[in-house]
Parts: structure tokens; C-alpha cells; sequence
């Protein structure tokens, strides 16, 4: 589904992904992990078209996407979420999906099919009503509507940022499960970059560690735990 070969990304002499190359399968959920500045958001940005490649291929569905822009790519059907959510707060719930929806896969909608979209992504995720005001949202409903904004384009792939930012543990769990529920009954392949270890962990088929833009582990999460350089890079020291 994605193949992703010698991917790098330099910032002056500075190299924020450094030949990444990893390849995605479909109906899989990706871990993407690593310390604070290891590359995982500029890996997510070239790969979701924020950032051109400095070189390298990212290849989805067998189609070169490297450089294209953002709504090319979502046209394609790749959507992403944002760790900090940032909607358009005079629109309501359904007008901030809505809207979304137009920027979906396929070819261009109308008003009415894009309003379906966006109930049944709003439903999905189990947002309250849909003209609920995005104002006083909390935290949680917040990644929700993210994540509604992101399945209303109907993607085939989607890049989780950092889902599980400022919720409770019982949001998060709920959060989890609902990317499991987002693969299993829609049928989408899910890259996931996440901080919180253990849940992600629990849900991931496998794990892609990075660490100063370089990938250093990639497999099972099970594997990855026990691995030593990937408990050196966060622990700072290597198990005995």
C-alpha cells in the first residue's frame, strides 16, 4: 500500500529524517515511535504532502506522492490528524466535517453527499449532535471531531498524530479502541505516532522506532521492548 525508500529531509546541514525507507501493508496499524525530535512529525509531514522531500520516493497505491501538496494527496485518499486540533470554531460540528469531506478522495461532491459523509464520520467516532458548537469542547471530543475530519475525505490511509494527547486514561483507552474499530470495520490502514507507549504497544502489528531521523528498529512491539538500543534511546542506558 505505501512504500517509503531512502525518504530524507534536511533543514540547512541539518537532517531531520535521514534515509527512512520502511513499506506499509494494507489492514495494517504502523507504530511510528521515537524520542521528541527523532523525525516522526516530519516523516508524517512528507509523507501527507506538508513538506517536499529533500530525496528519496513515497509511493502509495504504486503512485509517487513525494512533493505533491496536502490536498492532492488527500484526494489520492490519504488523510492525517494533528496533535493539537484546531477547528473552525464559528462552524458547528457538522459544517467543520463537513467542510473536510469536500477535500475527500474521488472526485468532487456536492453539498448533500458531503453532509452524508460527515454524519456518518461524526457517528463513527461518536461525536454528540452534529450542530453541537465546537465551542467548550474538551479535550477528547476534540481528537474526536479530528479524527471525524479525517474519515469524512474516506480515506484508505490514515497518519494518527498523537491521538491520545491530554486525555484521561479512560479517553484513552476509548481512543485506542476506536482506531482498532476504524481499521476493522472500515476497512483502513492506520500509521500511528504516538507518545503513550503502552497502549500503543497493545494495538500496533508492528513498530518503526526512530531516533535523529534515522530508523533504528523496525518490527514487532514485543521485539522492540526488549530491543537494547531502543531502550537506550529512552531510558538513556541499555538493560543488563
Amino acid at each position: 500500500m505505501l512504500e517509503v525508500s531512502g525518504l530524507s529531509k534536511r533543514f540547512g546541514d541539518f537532517p531531520a529524517v535521514n534515509e527512512v525507507s520502511f513499506a506499509l501493508r494494507k489492514g495494517e496499524i504502523l507504530g511510528l515511535i521515537g524520542p521528541n525530535g527523532s523525525g516522526k512529525s516530519t516523516t508524517f509531514n512528507l509523507i501527507a504532502g506538508a513538506m517536499r522531500p529533500s530525496a528519496g520516493s513515497i509511493r502509495f497505491e504504486g503512485k509517487e506522492i513525494g512533493g505533491l501538496p496536502a490536498h492532492k494527496v488527500c484526494r489520492m485518499g490519504l488523510a492525517r490528524t494533528f496533535q493539537i486540533p484546531r477547528p473552525f470554531r464559528r462552524l458547528s460540528l457538522i459544517e467543520n466535517v463537513t467542510l473536510a469531506a469536500h477535500y475527500g478522495s474521488g472526485s468532487a461532491i456536492g453539498e448533500g453527499e458531503a453532509r452524508r459523509r460527515a454524519k456518518a464520520a461524526i457517528e463513527t467516532v461518536g461525536l454528540p449532535g452534529a450542530n453541537t458548537s465546537t465551542e467548550g469542547l474538551g479535550a477528547a471530543a476534540l481528537k474526536k471531531l479530528e479524527l471525524a475530519r479525517a474519515l469524512a475525505t474516506q480515506p484508505r490511509l490514515l497518519l494518527a498524530d498523537e491521538s491520545l494527547g491530554g486525555l484521561d486514561h479512560t479517553e484513552m483507552e476509548h481512543a485506542a479502541l476506536m482506531l482498532e474499530t476504524i481499521r476493522s470495520r472500515l476497512g483502513i490502514t492506520i500509521i500511528w505516532v504516538e507518545h503513550i507507549m503502552g497502549l500503543l504497544m497493545r494495538v500496533v502489528d508492528r513498530v518503526i522506532v526512530l531516533d535523529h531521523g534515522e530508523k533504528i528498529f523496525e518490527g514487532l512491539p514485543e521485539v522492540a521492548a526488549r530491543d537494547a538500543r531502543v531502550t537506550e534511546v529512552y531510558l538513556g542506558h541499555a538493560r543488563a
